[in-house]
């Protein structure tokens, strides 16, 4: 995977500082993974893609694959953070704690490079994007492609679910202070929530 083109410009003497959040969607036989650039207030589609995981033999094997895919993504985009699903309550224990697993990999690949993770519960994602909590898969990937200004493979669900996550995770910190690194960003959001704790949802 490498970057295209159109990220390599020429920065101006007084650069709008450019984050990059890297959204996934864990998954046990498929996990989506989305990665978009915010530069003045403006989204670019960096990455996006799935892991096929179906095609290993055992559990183990399908966390390595998932572990090293993150990693390497990691390594190569350099995220400024992170946006997972957050996990859901289902009626099936043993696909819960597969699928918690799979979280806990991810998010494990996140902290082993200082990357801050934020969850989401999938029906705001789904609001945050397209208004709707409800919303299907299909206008999920509708709302991402408009606003991400790129044609996606509507086939790739999971991918364009992770892009959801990444651009949900966008609009949200919109509302929150500026901060100059990474160390103060737990501050900044101490500071948000007791200067507009009516805001809390």
């Amino acid at each position: 995977m490498t970057l295209t083109p159109q990220t390599a410009t020429t920065l101006p003497d007084n650069p709008t500082p450019e984050k990059i959040i890297l959204g996934v969607d864990p998954g046990t036989q498929v996990a989506g993974y989305g990665i978009i650039s915010v530069k003045a207030g403006v989204m670019t589609m960096m990455q996006y893609g799935v892991v096929q995981l179906s095609k290993y033999s055992t559990y183990q094997l399908k966390l390595q694959k998932l572990h090293e895919t993150i990693l390497r993504l990691i390594d190569e985009y350099h995220p400024d953070e992170m946006a997972i699903e957050d996990p859901f309550f289902g009626k099936n224990v043993q696909a819960m704690l597969k699928l918690g697993r799979a979280q806990g990999v991810v998010m494990a690949a996140a902290l082993s490079r200082n990357i801050p993770i934020v969850e989401y519960a999938p029906r705001r994602i789904k609001q945050s994007v397209t208004g709707n909590g409800n919303a299907t898969k299909e206008q999920v990937s509708q709302m991402v492609s408009h606003l991400l200004g790129e044609k996606l493979n509507p086939q790739f669900f999971d991918a364009t679910d992770a892009l959801a996550i990444a651009v949900c995770h966008h609009f949200h910190e919109n509302a929150l202070p500026t901060v100059s690194n990474k160390k103060t960003k737990k501050g900044a959001w101490g500071a948000f929530v007791s200067e507009n704790s009516n805001r809390i949802m």
